[in-house]
């Protein structure tokens, strides 16, 4: 009887996950849905602004010489300022490449996304590349799809590690709709999103792909985005040329996150509000595209005539430079863009000036110039994303050529080796580490870094004035069976802590106890937390101090609000892991 029960229980187990697996698929199909309508809808209001405003929707090297100065110096501009009053009054999650702002949804709240992130984004990124920012359409397609994941999610009510799976299928589905490239989108989303390459991620993320691609083909066609050169080997000793260029590519792509850090840096210390710091971007970059209309948008023009071999390889090494300038003042100053159309720029350009130098120092044993343009073009991507399985999938998927594969492969794990050992952190990860989230520790210390001092702080302390007499301090360790007593002063501030080691020298000494008083044997050079400390700092602080308890103090006024013990803080991380694991809500 016993074991029938039991057979049942199981069964119905196995049905309840088979039913919740369905009806994960279910949804990953309509998110793949939404985030194909999604990366249509996106790139046809991109060219729309482009045409309200330039008048064309093409690309620009056809049609600049048309413009008159002051429209590519003003219009940038404008469009700047339309990008730094949505994102500061729309969403401030819109700002910037997107990706970084999805990993941090991910790692610290369990894949919630704000609904409206979805809406600014598109119209933000559609504005600033429109208008010519010096940005890619791959962030803005992530974040939207996984803000589409993490509304269809909360919508649905689905436990919290499925809601990260959903996340990852809207950035999948973006990626693919976008670049008409399903498998990379899958690997994008499970390499550097989630993280998780599993049966119960896999196949949702995949379907999700899928599906967007499906929609994107049937709208747009199945027709790659760069026009291929003729690829031949020219000659053995050509292999020995390639590791050189994943070197020059993983230089170029740390040079590219420095700079665009860095701008970042310089544009947040400028005294002037942020939602006007996008206008002074485009102000500046109109300035650039006075002469060098090719880091204009996404710039497929010009990385299509880097393929072609046609540019010289003086004017492809100056796109280097220019291109990473270019897109540090977009990005940098709070314009709305991803990096990885940028990457692409800059890394065909970096390939395609190694091979016109190569072709010229080893004339008959090197491909041409274009070949090396595309096969730099998936190294800087490498080393910029530390994700060489993406860039060279999605590299093959956008042209169709899979005979330059085996080049692709050593150039894009050199790049990453050189940029990863050069460069701690991708360009994703950088953003995050410098507000104090690093992805690479692990679920642990993203957990801490989730929960804050206050929610689990004891607001009842053990307190006695400076002024206590010595014999009363001690009766009240004998009273309270207190393990530390804080000492406050003036409004409540804290000045000290005495534990019971404190005064254990002094309980067999004949001194006049009436004599000294609190603030006499207390330790005054104290360890404390603020309530907006997370427990991540509470740990640190704990393992440094060596103590089971610390005060929580208001940072103004030194103020005593509390303490944080350390078993608070093992119980608190106990219950954190435990809802992940059980997926509550």
């Amino acid at each position: 009887m016993q074991r029938t029960r039991l057979h049942e229980l199981v069964r119905r187990f196995h049905r309840f996950c088979l039913e919740q697996h369905v009806f994960t698929l279910l949804l990953a199909i309509l998110i793949g849905v939404l985030s194909g309508y999604g990366a249509l809808f996106f790139l046809h209001l991109m060219k729309g602004v482009q045409t309200l405003l330039y008048g064309q929707g093409g690309e620009i090297l056809g049609f600049v010489h048309q413009l008159s100065p002051w429209q590519l110096l003003l219009i940038p501009a404008a469009g700047g300022l339309g990008v730094g009053l949505l994102v500061h009054f729309g969403a401030s999650e819109a700002k910037g490449h997107g990706v970084p702002e999805v990993m941090a949804a991910l790692a610290l709240k369990e894949g919630r996304i704000r609904k409206r992130v979805a809406v600014v984004k598109i119209l933000a990124s559609a504005l600033c590349i429109g208008s010519g920012g010096s940005t890619g359409r791959e962030g803005p397609m992530v974040q939207i799809g996984c803000s589409i994941g993490s509304a269809v999610g909360q919508v649905a009510r689905v436990p919290l590690l499925k809601q990260k799976t959903l996340v990852g299928c809207g950035a999948a589905a973006g990626i693919a709709a976008t670049f008409n490239a399903p498998i990379a989108g899958v690997l994008f989303a499970l390499e550097v999103l989630i993280g998780d390459f599993g049966l119960a991620a896999f196949s949702p993320v995949v379907l999700a792909s899928v599906t967007a691609t499906v929609i994107s083909r049937h709208h747009l066609g199945d027709i790659p985005l760069f026009a291929l050169p003729s690829y031949r080997m020219a000659s053995l000793w050509e292999f020995g040329l390639y590791p050189f260029l994943g070197v020059a590519a993983g230089l170029a792509a740390v040079l590219f996150i420095v700079v665009l850090y860095k701008a970042e840096d310089l544009f947040g210390a400028l005294p002037m509000p942020d939602w006007l710091k996008p206008a002074l971007g485009g102000l500046m970059l109109g300035v650039v595209l006075q002469w060098f209309p090719q880091v204009f948008g996404v710039g497929y023009g010009a990385m299509n005539l880097a393929l072609r071999d046609g540019m010289v390889g003086w004017l492809m090494l100056g796109m280097v430079g220019l291109k990473v300038a270019a897109t540090s003042m977009s990005i940098g100053s709070g314009g709305s863009g991803g990096i990885f159309a940028p990457s692409l720029f800059i890394g065909a350009m970096t390939g395609g000036a190694f091979g016109a130098l190569v072709g010229h120092l080893f004339p008959g044993i090197t491909a041409s110039p274009g070949v090396y343009a595309l096969v730099g073009m998936g190294a800087v991507v490498a080393g910029a994303t530390h994700a060489p399985i993406t860039a060279i999938l999605i590299i093959f998927e956008m042209t169709g050529e899979y005979k330059v594969i085996l080049p692709m492969m050593i150039t894009c794990i050199l790049a990453t080796i050189v940029a990863s050992t050069l460069k701690r952190g991708s360009i994703y990860t950088i953003k995050l580490m410098r507000q104090g989230v690093d992805i690479s520790q692990g679920l642990e210390q993203n957990i801490l870094r989730a929960l804050k001092v206050e929610q689990f702080m004891v607001p009842e302390t053990y307190t006695v004035p400076e002024s206590l007499p010595l014999c009363d301090v001690i009766e009240t360790f004998k009273t309270r069976d207190a393990s530390y007593l804080h000492v406050t002063g003036e409004g409540g501030r804290l000045t000290g802590i005495i534990s019971f080691r404190d005064i254990r020298s002094l309980l067999d000494e004949e001194c006049p106890r009436t004599l000294i008083i609190a603030k006499d044997v207390a330790t005054s050079h104290l360890t404390t937390l603020a309530p907006g400390d997370t427990l991540f700092t509470a740990m640190r602080r704990f393992g440094r101090k060596g103590v089971s308890q610390l005060p929580v103090v208001d940072p103004a006024t030194g103020r005593l609000l509390g303490a944080f013990r350390e078993k608070d803080l093992l119980t608190a991380y106990d219950k954190a892991v435990v809802r992940r694991e059980l997926g509550v809500l």
